[in-house]
């Protein structure tokens, strides 16, 4: 049995974070579905679970309970959690984890979109690099950025032939 200790209970807070943002990211594609809403790149989408599923299961599994906690990395995700809620408030019902489409619907340009054309991405990438920093787990951070940044290099050209198919 893994002891539990700081890192657990944090890495807890952070799969329920993800989960009660799942319940929210179904709901909205549910809304945008039958608005007539269409899906693109699905076929990759549970290979976003196997990484960030993954990223927190190591982390979970191999921070000891009682490593040290590097405040300054803690601090910066933090801010960065910040930063999630700000895509997810300006996106609104339009924010979800799958790329749908609504024919019709303007091109989101408010919050940190105004600054950044994939805000989300750049945030979770930080993410997954600096939260096992915070546990001094670099070779986590290592491996699930460089498996994150693929998918994601897939991902973004995948979402933006479709907003562009879109328009």
């Amino acid at each position: 049995m893994i002891p539990f200790g700081p890192p657990q209970w944090i890495l807890l807070a952070v799969l329920a974070q993800r989960l009660a943002e799942l319940v929210l990211a179904r709901r909205n594609a549910a809304r945008l579905l039958a608005a007539g809403g269409r899906e693109h790149g699905a076929g990759h989408y549970r290979l976003f679970f196997l990484v960030q599923g993954g990223w927190l299961a190591a982390l979970f599994a191999l921070t000891p309970a009682d490593a040290p906690l590097q405040w300054g990395w803690l601090a910066l995700f933090l801010v960065l959690q910040a930063g999630r809620v700000w895509v997810i408030a300006s996106l609104g019902r339009f924010w979800t984890t799958r790329i749908v489409t609504v024919p019709g619907a303007p091109l989101v340009r408010r919050g940190p979109y105004r600054y950044c054309r994939h805000p989300n991405y750049a945030i979770v990438a930080a993410e997954i690099a600096v939260l096992p920093l915070a546990f001094g787990q670099w070779e986590i951070a290592l491996a699930a950025s460089v498996a994150n940044g693929l998918l994601l290099w897939h991902r973004i050209r995948v979402e933006e032939a479709a907003l562009a198919a879109a328009r």
